[in-house]
């Protein structure tokens, strides 16, 4: 099986527009929720979003390809254009056809869909945007970075839901494994804090509706009730071993292991007993070669819902066993809300920094377990750890009962 190795990693989210703004604001433990500003939420029950801001595409490419792109396709080619310059990757010396994209957005763009339903409401449907099809639906992420960079591999958008960015860097891996590409450009993007986003989140009283910004985002607290919307992109640059050794890159991380599995059992809870996310934990530790005591920290899916946080430990207790207490644990989305189909590509992101700083971040805003017995896991509260890093693994459970893992290790020959 061929090796594949991180060799780049872009980054757009509510606590910075680049990794490096971003791994700085992990490190301050830096909340990026606030009230909406992208449109009056007075009306609306949940107010508050961890928005992107200052985000201008045209200050990272020509303002007349920005403005043919809806918002996540934006997100998504400036965080691949990051990863792709921290990669040193010269598409001039590729093959292009051994170069792909598998980048996905779990709803697409809810603005173009809210944009033209109010046309055809008012004006009638002969006045439909040309592009409203080719602008909202999701895989026009992939289609996008593909075409901007001249990426002529595979492009796929593997779309479940909050799964969605882990499950596309977990493809693109097995593509390269395989021999189909040489490199792949991998994560997710998504960019849904508008009326039908939030309002529908709220609906399904998955939305948290307090107004304190502190106390919004706050995984595996007994407080808890419900995530925050976030948005931004997480991409990264995938490339078989020999491939990136043979042109000098810099290589940050291996990615070993990635399992995924279905629960089969609801369309927005994880199953109670947590066996789906455990056996894709332990599928992805065997891909990996790695046994549960050699896992020094997970990044938890750890959305701050009741339901997810509770069976979520459930599923770390199955899958790491008496290792279970040893393992560092911690959710990124107690800073930067639920990003939704980008989660994965974030998280991802944060283990290959918690394995090049040696740093793990701590669950900001975490006081009190609900309760000790059930959860008793070694969640990281109060400050982050500094402390030797070698092998991360990264949990993603989306509607639909998808659950994805991602084992990343410390590079060595």
């Amino acid at each position: 099986m061929r090796r594949v190795v991180v060799t780049g990693m872009g980054a757009i989210t509510p606590i910075g527009l680049n990794v490096e703004e971003f791994w700085n604001g992990v490190k301050e433990s830096k909340v990026g929720i606030a009230p909406i500003t992208k449109f009056d939420a007075s009306e609306f029950k949940a107010k508050i979003a961890a928005e992107v801001k200052g985000f201008n595409a045209k200050d990272y490419i020509d303002a007349k390809t920005a403005k043919r792109m809806e918002l996540f396709s934006q997100y998504a080619v400036v965080a691949a254009k990051e990863a792709i310059e921290q990669a040193g990757l010269d598409m001039e010396k590729e093959d292009p056809y051994r170069v792909g994209t598998a980048v996905g957005s779990g709803t697409g763009s809810l603005q173009a869909i809210e944009r033209n339903v109010k046309r055809l409401e008012e004006k009638g449907p002969n006045r439909i945007e040309p592009l409203l099809v080719p602008s909202m639906i999701s895989n026009m992420a992939s289609g996008n970075v593909s075409i901007y960079f001249g990426l002529k591999g595979k492009s796929i958008n593997v779309v479940t839901a909050c799964t969605t960015g882990t499950h596309n860097i977990g493809e693109a891996m097995r593509t390269i494994q395989y021999g189909d590409a040489d490199v792949m450009i991998a994560g997710g993007t998504e960019s849904c804090v508008t009326p039908i986003g939030i309002g529908g989140f709220a609906s399904l009283t998955a939305l948290n509706t307090t107004e304190d910004c502190s106390r919004a985002s706050i995984p595996f607290d007994k407080d808890r009730a419900g995530f925050v919307l976030g948005e931004g992109a997480g991409v990264v640059v995938l490339e078989e071993l020999e491939h990136a050794k043979a042109r000098g890159a810099h290589i940050l991380a291996e990615l070993v292991g990635y399992g995924a599995t279905s629960d089969a059992y609801h369309i927005t809870s994880p199953a109670e007993d947590g066996m789906g996310a455990a056996n894709a934990m332990i599928f992805a530790m065997n891909d990996a070669g790695v046994k549960p005591e050699e896992v020094d920290y997970i990044n938890a899916h750890g959305t701050s819902t009741h339901h997810n946080d509770l069976f979520e430990t459930r599923a770390i207790k199955i899958a790491m066993g008496e290792a279970q207490n040893d393992v560092y644990i911690s959710s990124t989305k107690s800073m930067i809300g639920h990003l939704l189909g980008a989660a994965g590509g974030i998280e991802f992101i944060t283990c290959v920094k918690s394995i090049e700083d040696n740093y793990i971040h701590e669950n900001v805003g975490l006081r009190e377990v609900e309760d000790p017995e059930e959860f008793s896991l070694n969640y990281v509260k109060d400050a982050g750890i500094s402390t030797e890093v070698n092998v991360c693994m990264s949990n993603s459970l989306g509607f639909g009962g998808h659950n994805a893992t991602l084992v990343v290790k410390k590079y060595t020959e």
